[in-house]
């Protein structure tokens, strides 16, 4: 039995990173920095998109190499890029990226210094695209023009859909694979998210989560 990776649950969340891109204003080969990129899912998502250059910044190392093995398997080292470095010590002049991307990041980093890390690199009228939960970016929106964006746009979920499109689907991978008798050790990278099925289950709007596309404007 082939065991996926994570990316292959991860994956279906694709459709709202196109969505997302698809409402920007078109920009002939951007130049977009994704902060947080992992294993690259998105990053070369984006890449194919936009048809720009494109740099995946992580301080996961080994998830920075399965991004180069993509990269060079999908003939992209000429536009892409994996980059160890935490996105508040880089070496980008100012206003340098067109557009910065962070699915999921900017809770983890802090939401005050991301923000303006993101308005200084991006060029005026560049789109700053973030993923996070309903809940959570709320309290932030009333002061994005203090942060010297505002909302250009928003692509929501689908309702519960960390459950229903991801903690499930692995749930019941993870059930397949024991019944199977396959060797634990195999499989490790999955059930370490098990910790998190019980949270999510127990109330899974919690968690329902929206692409936001802000736009850097003077401040």
């Amino acid at each position: 039995m082939e065991i996926p990776d994570i990316d292959y649950f991860r994956k279906v969340f694709l459709k709202y990173t196109k969505k997302a891109f698809e409402l920007l204003d078109k920009i002939d080969k951007p130049k977009i920095l994704d902060v947080g990129c992992g294993t690259g899912l998105p990053t070369i998502e984006l890449a194919n998109l936009s048809k720009g250059e494109v740099i995946g910044m992580d301080i996961d190392q080994p998830a920075l190499e399965k991004f180069e093995v993509k990269i060079k398997k999908q003939g992209l080292k000429n536009r892409v890029k994996a980059m160890n470095a935490s996105f508040f010590s880089n070496n980008f002049t100012n206003e340098s990226f067109d557009i910065i991307w962070a699915e999921g990041v900017f809770h983890i980093i802090g939401y005050d210094k991301s923000f303006k890390e993101s308005h200084r690199l991006l060029k005026r009228g560049g789109f700053l695209v973030m993923v996070d939960t309903l809940k959570r970016i709320k309290p932030k929106v009333n002061s994005l023009l203090k942060l010297g964006f505002e909302l250009y746009n928003q692509v929501n979920w689908m309702e519960k859909a960390w459950w229903i499109d991801y903690y499930q689907p692995l749930e019941k991978m993870i059930k397949t694979l024991r019944d199977a008798k396959i060797d634990p050790k195999l499989y490790k990278h999955l059930t370490k998210h098990e910790k998190e099925f019980s949270i999510i289950k127990q109330n899974p709007k919690e968690y329902d989560s929206a692409h936001y596309l802000l736009r850097k404007i003077k401040i």
